[in-house]
């Protein structure tokens, strides 16, 4: 299930990145995506092989550029694009998996809900009491006030949840990870939007009808899990 969504995730971000003009080698860049995500997936070896992985990819993104024949700036954009398609997408939806095994499924439930809290005390608050624009030239719905509003009540829902689905880490705990992931999901947003705006697009694509792409729904998500899969370690 994973490999499905990272795949479809990657042809949305490989169509993003392409209209910026960047030479992505996309076969090399999709199968390093979904190593990552299986290598992730690992919780008891997470980061032996990543390393490898890591030079691997490299290599064979090297090669395939250079073959290709790109130069300029094109090269190195698509160099660019192809190491962080790993990061961006593999390594987080991979991440979901390990936290399943290591935590069970109540954990990833309390990931996905703390992430969608989030998001909607950020949509509320902002509707309400939104004054100043948080990122004008990347999003210019989203503003300071709505920012806070998840900072303040998301972090609260993540504490009252793992009261009881993951009661061995301390409250303060959960509460610092939990202003992290806010944070990290607003970064999650506006760096979609980033690549949205620069490929002239609104949606990553059409894939979930009224709601745009894959991207669109799980940017926020890619972004703090890695943070979350940290609070389970740490239990």
């Amino acid at each position: 299930m994973n490999l499905a969504l990272a795949a479809l995730a990657f042809v949305e971000y490989a169509r993003l990145v392409k209209a910026v003009g960047a030479a992505l080698p996309v076969t090399v860049s999709l199968v390093a995506t979904l190593a990552a995500c299986i290598f992730a997936a690992q919780p008891e070896s997470l980061a032996a092989p990543a390393l490898p992985a890591v030079g691997i990819t490299l290599l064979a993104v090297a090669v395939s550029l250079m073959a290709s024949g790109a130069s300029g700036a094109g090269l190195v954009h698509g160099a660019a694009a192809a190491v962080l398609a790993p990061l961006y997408i593999g390594l987080p939806l991979g991440a979901l998996v390990a936290i399943h095994a290591v935590a069970g499924r109540e954990a990833v439930v309390t990931l996905v809900v703390a992430v969608a809290a989030s998001d909607s005390f950020q949509y509320y608050s902002g509707r309400a009491f939104g004054r100043r624009p948080l990122a004008p030239t990347l999003s210019p719905k989203k503003t300071i006030e709505g920012a806070l509003g998840g900072f303040l009540l998301a972090p609260v829902v993540l504490v009252a949840i793992a009261h009881w689905w993951l009661p061995r880490l301390p409250p303060l705990t959960v509460w610092l990870v939990g202003l992290g992931m806010v944070l990290a999901g607003i970064a999650g947003d506006l760096f979609e939007s980033a690549l949205k705006r620069a490929a002239g697009v609104k949606d990553s694509g059409a894939l979930i009808p009224g709601h745009g792409g894959v991207l669109d729904r799980i940017d926020a998500l890619l972004f703090a899990t890695p943070l979350f899969y940290l609070l389970v370690w740490l239990a």
